[in-house]
């Protein structure tokens, strides 16, 4: 199939005609009404740095569902070492991912484009952080958007042992209390998956988004 090319116009070709491993479309920007829109669809933008602008739509998507998550005794016990905050500092969240080191992939796909159209999203409330600090100090956490009762998550980082864990059993924590009913990891990792991460079909994950994300551009 076709690798397809956006334009200016805000629009992105169906879903069905991405390639096997994902890869839908190049090019475009990452304003946040683009980007916004991308995953309603189930569309989101990934890349590596100084290459275009790739836009995937994988099948099957790797997810976790709140109530199935994997949270050992010994991450509840660790856990109480941290204090935990949301949206307390979304900016150093967002910049600690993007410094991260990742086996296998040359410099960030958190690029400067990425974590300003995130922080935008993030001013306009869809964009989250969960954070652990220890001695007051930031030691982990994660960022995602908020679609309905959908939570994308994006990136997640740690400077402590079990500090990143920590956010994400407060996520799950939040998901719970708030009927989200789906967590999106786009791909799969063992980290993820020893944390529930499961396969769910394409077709299955556009359901959900069908069902629980209403239009979200009345706040931009």
């Amino acid at each position: 199939m076709p690798v397809y090319q956006l334009i200016k116009e805000i629009a992105f070709p169906p879903v069905e005609e991405a390639e096997p491993d994902g890869l839908l479309a190049i090019g475009g920007d990452l304003s946040p009404e683009r980007v916004l829109y991308a995953l309603t669809l189930g569309i989101f933008p990934w890349f590596n740095e100084n290459d275009p602008i790739c836009w995937w739509s994988p099948d099957p998507r790797f997810v976790i569902f709140p109530e199935k998550a994997k949270i050992s005794r010994s991450l509840k016990n660790d856990s109480k070492k941290f204090i935990s905050k949301i949206n307390y500092d979304f900016d150093s969240v967002i910049k600690n991912c993007s410094n991260i080191y990742r086996e296998g992939q040359n410099g960030t796909w958190i690029t400067k484009d990425i974590i300003n159209c995130y922080s935008q999203l993030h001013n306009y409330g869809y964009a989250y952080s969960f954070e652990s600090y220890y001695n007051n100090t930031l030691a982990g956490g994660l960022y995602g958007i908020l679609l309905g009762k959908i939570f994308i998550g994006e990136s997640m980082f740690h400077s402590k042992t079990n500090a990143s864990k920590t956010a994400f059993l407060s996520l799950i924590e939040f998901c719970k209390e708030h009927d989200i009913k789906v967590i999106d990891c786009q791909f799969h990792t063992s980290h993820l998956e020893s944390l529930g991460g499961e396969y769910i079909s394409r077709k299955e994950y556009l359901e959900y988004l069908c069902k629980f994300v209403e239009s979200p551009f009345k706040n931009i």
